[in-house]
């Protein structure tokens, strides 16, 4: 009887240290909610990983559908960190009061403008608003000086864009911030009588790219991206850079920010800083993403027009209105 209940005391003690060590491993797993493109945190957490011993889950959806779910989820959410494509639903989690404060070691490789003055998230990769077009369809000397003036008569079935997709919205935010409500109001009626409306980004590529329309509004990622794969949805197009500080030269952040209640705080902390160092940075620069990394240390490599050269406007990172832009592109017509 002794022996049996020695055994049993040695298997109780084995069952619980197998418990706490499968406890360990769990307390190294971050749970982050990932707005940015899947493929890319995909190239980058295994390298985040390998070097921390941290795990990372991610769980995937837009920007408006993850901030949404953590403002509701609130204290209860089992996120630790949140990545967005581009910041308004950011800011939105940040006026909700969920997020953390970043260490002053992780904020600081990020310039001033690419990040909140609060400190409670940080941009970590960005993209420049650009018009690409076809050269059979309209010259470069006739392209606008202004994103703005797309809205003019004379540009009627010239222009298309996705209106219901971030990136579009974000764009939006920055002319309401830098233009006013009246104005961008407007500028939505204008391209709604004047364009055509696709699904996706890479549609309105493609539709240039053909010749069914003579431009389209986006990020520039997307014209590089299919250079670098192929060309054969962008060899036909050519991409315009707005300048002097236009809406149209407007630079949409993808934000990284901790949360308040997260399980895993310290893992979470060094996941951000990982996203923010030359290291991290560098991983990003060398993704598939062609995104710009934000640390003045990395830059992307040819033929991507140098962020150093950009002209973008002033805009605050943590004013971006996106409660206010669903409901100028809802009142233009644009179904969200």
């Amino acid at each position: 009887m002794k022996r049996i209940a020695a055994a049993l005391v040695l298997l109780i003690l084995v069952v619980l240290g197998t418990a706490a060590c499968s406890g360990d491993g769990d307390a190294r797993t971050l749970v982050v909610y990932n707005a940015q493109h899947e493929q890319l945190l995909e190239e980058i957490a295994p390298k985040f990983e390998k070097k921390t011993g941290i795990k990372v889950e991610l769980r995937n959806g837009s920007d408006t559908e993850l901030g949404a779910q953590l403002i509701q989820e609130g204290k209860a959410s089992p996120a630790d960190v949140f990545l967005t494509e581009n910041t308004p639903a950011m800011s939105a989690v940040e006026r909700a009061g969920l997020l953390a404060p970043l260490e002053p070691a992780t904020t600081e490789p990020i310039p001033a403008p690419y990040r909140p003055t609060s400190g409670l998230w940080t941009g970590f990769v960005a993209r420049s608003t650009v018009l690409v077009y076809n050269p059979s369809k309209i010259s470069a000397d006739a392209l606008p000086a202004s994103i703005l003036d797309l809205a003019k008569p004379e540009w009627k079935g010239k222009v298309s864009f996705s209106p219901t997709g971030a990136d579009f919205q974000a764009i939006v935010a920055a002319v309401l911030d830098l233009k006013g409500e009246d104005a961008t109001r407007a500028w939505l009626q204008g391209l709604k009588a004047n364009g055509t409306v696709y699904d996706g980004n890479n549609v309105v590529l493609e539709s240039v790219n053909s010749g069914e329309v003579a431009t389209g509004i986006e990020y520039h990622y997307y014209w590089y991206r299919d250079q670098a794969e192929s060309g054969e949805n962008s060899n036909d197009s050519k991409l315009y850079f707005f300048g002097n500080q236009d809406p149209g030269a407007f630079i949409s952040i993808s934000g990284a920010g901790v949360l308040k209640n997260a399980d895993h705080p310290k893992e979470a902390q060094e996941f951000v800083a990982y996203l923010t160092s030359k290291e991290g940075q560098q991983a990003l620069a060398d993704s598939y993403a062609l995104e710009y990394p934000l640390n003045p240390a990395v830059s992307l490599a040819p033929p991507v027009k140098p962020f150093s050269e950009l002209q973008p406007p002033t805009v605050a990172v943590s004013d971006l209105d996106g409660d206010k832009v669903v409901e100028l592109l809802s009142d233009a017509g644009f179904v969200l």
